[in-house]
Parts: C-alpha cells; sequence; structure tokens
C-alpha cells in the first residue's frame, strides 16, 4: 500500500482522485439511464417487466411480480436460524437507538390569541431498494427500513432484482419480513427506480426511496429527485482512519480492508503521525490480503484508492481528515475523545480500538446509511427524520393581529405586493 507524507499537494491530488468516484463522474450513463425512466413512465408494468427479462433474464407479470407469503415462509427455511437470531438481535439496537431520534409536534400560545407551532407527519409510502447482484445485504434491509417505521411511515414498498428463476435472496426476504415491509416486488435497476417513483400497475408511487445501488441505480435516483424525495446519491463505500503511535498496526489493516473488500472503488486511507506504524500497518495488509477471499477486489481498490498518508502534527491529520469528510472515521489515537471534538466532517465516527467499523456497518445501531465522497460536509446518516415532513402551525386572534397589522402592511407595500397588503388591510376596515 502505497505511503505518502502528507502535503498540501499530496491532500490536493487525493480529494481530486477521490471525486472521481462520485456518481456525478458518470454521465455517460445518463442518457440510458433516463430512457428506462421515461419508457416505464409511459408504458409502466409493460415496460418494467421487458427491462426485468432483458437485464435479469426473468420471466416477471402481474401475476408474479408481488413476492408472496408463501415465498417469505420458504425463505425463512433456507436461512440458518442462526443468522435469523442475529438479525433480530441487530434489529432491537438499530431500532432502540433510532427511537430517540423521533421528533414530535409542539404548540406554544400567548394570552393575546396567538398559537404557534410545528406539526410532525410522517411519510404515506416509502419505497426500499434492496440490491441483488453479486452479494446480499440483509443489514442494509434493516438499516433503510426501521428508521420508516419508527417515524411511522403508513406503508414500506420494497423492490430487488430475482434470479432468472424468479426468486429473490432468501436472506433478503427474511430481514424485510423481520423489519416490517408492508410489500416486496421482485424488479431491481433503474426500472425499479422509475417504478415506485411513477407507480405502475402493480408497483405503487411512493414520496420517498432510499437504499444503494448500482450506478444505474444512483443515476435514476438523481434523475426522479423532484418527483419524489430520496436519501441520497451514494457514491462507494470509504473508511479513514486516524492514528497515532499507540494503535495496533493488525487493527489498523483490518479496518482498512474491511472497507477495501466492497467493489474495486471502494477508498481506504490511513492518515499517521507515525511512520512506524505506516510501515507495520503496510505489511499487515500484505499479509491479511494473501488470505482473504475477495483478495483480487481488495488488491485493486488499494491500488486505485488506498493510501497511507504520514503527517507531521496530530493537528494536520484531523485537518486532513476534515477536509476528506469520510463516509466511516476511525480514531485510534491516545485519546480518540479529545481527537473526536475537533472533527467537523464524517459520516460515522468510531472511537477507540474496539469500535472497529463493521460493528456499526451491523450491529451497534446507529444507522450504516452514510454520506459518501465528501457530502459528510453536509449530509447527515439516514435517519428517522428522513421519514417526516413539518407542517409549521400560525394562528391569530384579531387581538394578537391589530397592533402589528400595519407593520405588515408595509413590509408587504415595500415589496410591492399590493395583494398581500390588502389581505391584512381588510380585516381592520371601518
Amino acid at each position: 500500500m502505497r505511503i505518502l507524507n502528507l502535503t498540501a499537494d499530496t491532500r490536493k491530488n487525493l480529494l481530486e482522485d477521490l471525486l472521481k468516484r462520485s456518481p456525478n463522474s458518470y454521465k455517460e450513463y445518463e442518457d440510458s439511464v433516463n430512457e428506462i425512466i421515461e419508457k416505464v413512465r409511459a408504458e409502466k408494468d409493460a415496460a418494467v417487466f421487458s427491462y426485468t427479462r432483458q437485464f435479469d433474464g426473468a420471466q416477471v407479470n402481474g401475476q408474479n411480480v408481488q413476492v408472496t407469503r408463501e415465498e417469505i415462509t420458504e425463505a425463512y427455511q433456507k436461512v440458518d436460524q442462526k443468522l435469523i437470531t442475529v438479525m433480530k438481535k441487530s434489529l432491537e439496537n438499530i431500532r432502540s437507538y433510532h427511537e430517540k431520534q423521533k421528533q414530535y409536534s409542539w404548540f406554544d400560545s400567548r394570552p393575546d390569541g396567538v398559537l404557534l407551532g410545528q406539526k410532525v407527519t410522517p411519510l404515506a409510502r416509502a419505497g426500499v431498494y434492496v440490491p441483488g447482484g453479486k452479494a446480499a445485504y440483509p443489514s442494509s434491509v434493516l438499516m433503510n427500513v426501521l428508521p420508516a417505521k419508527v417515524a411511522g411511515v403508513e406503508k414500506i414498498v420494497m423492490t430487488t432484482p430475482c434470479n432468472k428463476e424468479g426468486k429473490v435472496n432468501p436472506a433478503t426476504l427474511a430481514a424485510a419480513d423481520l423489519a416490517g415491509v408492508d410489500e416486496i416486488y421482485k424488479v431491481g435497476g433503474a426500472q425499479a427506480i422509475a417504478a415506485l417513483a411513477f407507480g405502475t400497475e402493480s408497483i405503487p408511487k411512493v414520496d420517498k426511496i432510499v437504499g444503494p445501488g448500482n450506478i444505474y441505480v444512483a443515476l435514476a435516483k438523481k434523475a426522479v429527485f423532484g418527483h419524489v424525495s430520496i436519501d441520497s446519491i451514494a457514491g462507494p463505500s470509504e473508511i479513514l482512519v486516524l492514528a497515532d503511535e499507540t494503535a495496533n498496526p493488525r487493527y489498523v489493516a483490518a479496518d482498512l480492508l474491511s472497507q477495501a473488500e466492497h467493489d474495486e472503488l471502494a477508498s481506504a486511507i490511513l492518515i499517521t503521525t507515525s511512520q512506524a506504524l505506516a510501515t507495520e500497518v503496510s505489511q499487515e495488509i500484505d499479509r491479511f490480503s494473501a488470505e482473504l477471499s475477495r483478495r483480487e477486489i481488495i488488491e485493486q481498490s488499494l491500488e486505485n484508492y488506498g493510501y497511507i498518508l504520514v503527517a507531521d502534527t496530530l493537528m494536520e491529520a484531523i485537518d486532513a481528515a476534515n477536509e476528506i469528510a469520510s463516509e466511516h472515521l476511525e480514531i485510534l489515537t491516545a485519546n480518540p475523545f479529545e481527537v473526536m471534538m475537533k472533527i467537523k466532517n464524517a459520516g460515522a465516527i468510531f472511537l477507540g480500538e474496539y469500535a472497529s467499523e463493521p460493528l456499526g456497518d451491523y450491529f451497534a445501531g446507529p444507522n450504516h446509511v452514510l454520506p459518501t465522497n465528501g457530502t459528510a460536509k453536509f449530509f447527515s446518516p439516514l435517519s428517522v427524520d428522513d421519514f417526516i415532513k413539518k407542517s409549521s402551525i400560525i394562528s391569530y386572534s384579531r387581538e394578537a393581529l391589530k397592533p402589528i397589522y400595519q407593520d405588515i402592511v408595509q413590509f408587504a407595500q415595500s415589496e410591492h405586493l399590493t395583494a398581500h397588503a390588502n389581505s391584512i388591510k381588510v380585516r381592520f376596515e371601518e
């Protein structure tokens, strides 16, 4: 793994390199995605079923596109019961964490007849996209569905690709059922996003679409934004480890590799103040990589976007971490809590040598759907907030409005909006 000194130039080059991974850099796919979306919008089920045959080789129609209760029961029988038990434990941790995020309506009244407030309302329908390509991720099902359940969403609709025999991954189905998904449809890709955004004869339109996917899914979500809400345009996974000389090199290497194995575009970065640690981590990575099942993906990921940066001071390392704004940030220093207070930009922050990144992926409770590609500077993890909307409440009595109505009239007239002014004045005509 390459080792570089952290300088202004290396930081600039690194940031430019990482930005190449953004879905916004793959504009050559946009025409194909837009064509799929428009065809689904116009032809509905017919287009969805046609694309499913073309891309997945599955004969899906109006009678079999929705997963049945029998198929879910069959899925439970195919999944290791120990995994079911683990998923139930994880589910409770995720639910408990997100329960603390709930917001409630509030009202503030005054004696003169003024009432102001905020009404919190769950979304009516949420759509959850679940990938079904090279691997199945039941953990992502739990992470995307449970915040919506806690928020009180009325109907949760899930779409996920099926295989050529029309079967959905059993672990995905079991996780969806445990989490409380209401309807599951055997559709993937950009056509699934279009179906959720506009509705078809078989698949209902939703208010918001969440969930990860390939570049076609990401660009489709971007294209339908405005017709529906979306969580974010997710990019490839990334981890940044901030470490000093006290860190265990084996732990650091193992944690970097935990993200590098996702795909060839994943990013794994170590920023450290210790040259010795940098060398040891590089050596440990070579040892681990030789033993791991996804060795080819790991090696390609590290070749493309793997870096070890040696900083002169811890503050320089922290500044670089804030500039990179990583999806996952591990702090392995002598005083991780003190360093954490100086971090401004990160999706999820892991403190100390026993809080490795997979703990957050699977079990701890905080959401693992996180901002990528530097968007942690202005985006947050998926949460209950993503599945609610807020309405402002305003009520005034005549007695409360009278002392200030002329102020409002003046404000409106200053903007040459005479109808606005009149709407207030008419209430105090003699």
